[in-house]
């Protein structure tokens, strides 16, 4: 279950060779992206605290990313590589957010549509990382991870169908996975998850 047909388009091998080329910059990126998600989940809380049927499964979200972040700052803390003084704008977050309608109903349905992208994407790449390691304890972590972003993939669309019907959620699905990959593909590559 890794969710790349879920996407437009899939990540170049040009990524995978820039990621491996300077692993620690990817990692330092990992970890400020986990953070984010944490964030994330926990902003759906603050912004809509009438959704109670999403809130438990929104902290344990929120939760299991802290963990995630913990889990690659450990492998930063052994390989001697530091958090980044601050986390620079993320312009592929920022081209997918610019992707959400602006009235309340519609950007509720968008960002949490947006949140499934994200971890398809992550779910994508992180495979591929794994793939790409020879380290074995790092491609165990990463392939546990990739089917983590998997289950969280679902866990946001699923969200979404609780408050819309199911065939609105799959068209603004389509439609924003197409939108994605626009601006996934006009970002330069970096040793970064996005």
């Amino acid at each position: 279950m890794d969710f790349s047909d879920k996407l437009a388009c899939a990540s170049s091998p040009e990524w995978v060779a820039t990621v491996m080329e300077d692993f620690d910059e990817f990692l330092r990126d990992h970890a400020n992206c986990e953070r984010k998600a944490s964030s994330m989940a926990m902003s759906f809380v603050a912004k809509y605290p009438n959704r109670t049927e999403i809130i438990p499964q929104l902290i344990d979200t929120a939760v299991e990313e802290l963990q995630h972040f913990r889990q690659v700052y450990r492998i930063m803390e052994r390989r001697n590589i530091s958090l980044q003084q601050h986390m620079d704008k993320d312009l592929y977050v920022n081209g997918l957010l610019k992707l959400c309608r602006t009235d309340r109903e519609g950007r509720f349905m968008d960002r949490l549509i947006l949140a499934s992208v994200l971890e398809w994407r992550g779910c994508e790449r992180f495979k591929l990382v794994a793939e790409a390691l020879e380290d074995a304890q790092l491609k165990k972590f990463y392939h546990q991870l990739w089917e983590s972003e998997a289950r969280h993939g679902i866990i946001f669309v699923e969200m979404a169908k609780i408050y819309f019907p199911d065939n609105e959620v799959d068209e603004r699905v389509k439609f924003l996975t197409e939108k994605e990959a626009d601006v996934l593909q006009s970002l330069a590559l970096r040793p970064s998850l996005h």
